[in-house]
């Protein structure tokens, strides 16, 4: 393991074994003479990376053949326009679920093209954020579709369920849990995730989406965000961002390789629990206000009781090698992300840290 442990948000944390791989790589790739960096994306050898990386994130999620994935530039702020420009149709209402930071902004670029109704918010009960109960939400039947974030990452919520939206098209934002756990697809109608936290490095987006939502977008789409002219031509309708394609088609392989979701689902629930029953254990200390039942595995929020230590706390964990635990200026406090790449031992080094540090400063 590397000397210094990386729980940044995003971009996160790699896996070392890709890193190495990709360096190797650099400035050969696979005997052409060239880089990776330098390859014609309309070229066969990169179009090779792009079918591999197709099919092994499909293998990985079990992906039917009736889905398409896309591989686009913008992130998921992208999609955040890219979602209500092509798929809000005539009566352009949408159903939207407010459980956070990352939820509030596809909401409120989804209102420059509809209108949205809020379904749901996050609600708080004895001092803790809860997820509300599917009967207690405000569905539009006549909604062109239901959007929702199954993780957020700055307030540390996650679904450990799937809404039911009574045969309206279901989109999900992925982007800091996808490929954490196992998923049935065909729950969704359109997943989507930015890759600099599971998937790879920053610069690129996955989206998977069934045929049936690939039509003609609205008519002052830009042609770079209609879902049906990227389907038509693989992605590839302007120069995407290639070295970014490549790093995530190195981390499905080396998903593949490690055993696949459900070997990632099972240390990463090791690893949440180690972290989140340390800041349990010492509640006189440190404070997560999620309610168990929708903690995030991915991303663990919690603030010191004390909150004149937290500079102390962070200042003494990098010296200790555990980087990028600073919350999100938005919110504060410390926040450590635990994604696919990090290793056990890194959440170990953490739990250790902050048990010396309570008994250095409690």
């Amino acid at each position: 393991m590397r000397k210094v442990v990386n729980f940044s948000a995003g971009p996160g944390v790699l896996p070392e074994e890709v890193l190495f791989q990709a360096q190797a790589e650099m400035l050969n790739w696979h005997e052409t003479g060239m880089s990776i960096m330098e390859l014609g994306h309309r070229e066969a050898e990169f179009k090779q990376v792009a079918q591999q990386s197709e099919a092994d994130l499909r293998e990985l999620l079990s992906i039917p053949s009736h889905y398409h994935i896309l591989f686009l530039a913008g992130g998921a702020t992208a999609q955040f326009s890219m979602i209500p420009l092509n798929l809000l149709k005539e009566n352009k209402h949408a159903d939207y679920v407010e459980t956070g930071v990352w939820s509030r902004k596809a909401i409120s670029e989804a209102k420059r093209y509809g209108n949205i109704n809020i379904a749901a918010r996050t609600v708080t009960e004895k001092g803790l954020i809860c997820i509300p109960p599917q009967e207690a939400w405000a569905l539009n039947l006549d909604a062109e579709y239901v959007h929702y974030t199954p993780n957020e990452t700055i307030d540390g919520v996650e679904f450990n369920w799937v809404p039911k939206t009574q045969g309206i098209p279901l989109i999900a934002d992925m982007s800091s849990n996808i490929l954490s756990k196992p998923i049935n697809v065909t729950d969704y109608d359109m997943i989507y995730a930015s890759a600099q936290k599971n998937i790879g490095q920053a610069g690129i987006t996955v989206v998977i989406i069934r045929d049936e939502l690939v039509k003609d977008p609205l008519p002052y789409t830009p042609g770079l965000f209609s879902y049906q002219a990227q389907v038509e031509n693989h992605s590839l309708y302007n120069t995407p961002p290639t070295y970014s394609w490549y790093i995530s088609g190195l981390v499905f392989s080396w998903m593949k390789r490690q055993g696949g979701v459900a070997v990632f689902a099972e240390h990463n629930q090791r690893k949440a629990k180690k972290l989140y029953d340390c800041i349990d254990s010492h509640a006189d200390f440190y404070i997560n206000q999620v309610h168990p039942d929708c903690r995030s595995q991915m991303n663990v929020p919690f603030n010191l009781k004390n909150q004149e230590l937290t500079s102390m706390f962070l200042t003494e964990a990098t010296q200790a090698g555990l980087a990028n635990l600073r919350g999100h200026r938005l919110v504060g406090g410390i926040r450590a992300s635990i994604y696919n790449a990090m290793p056990e031992e890194g959440v170990d080094l953490l739990v250790n840290f902050m048990r010396d540090f309570v008994r250095r400063h409690g």
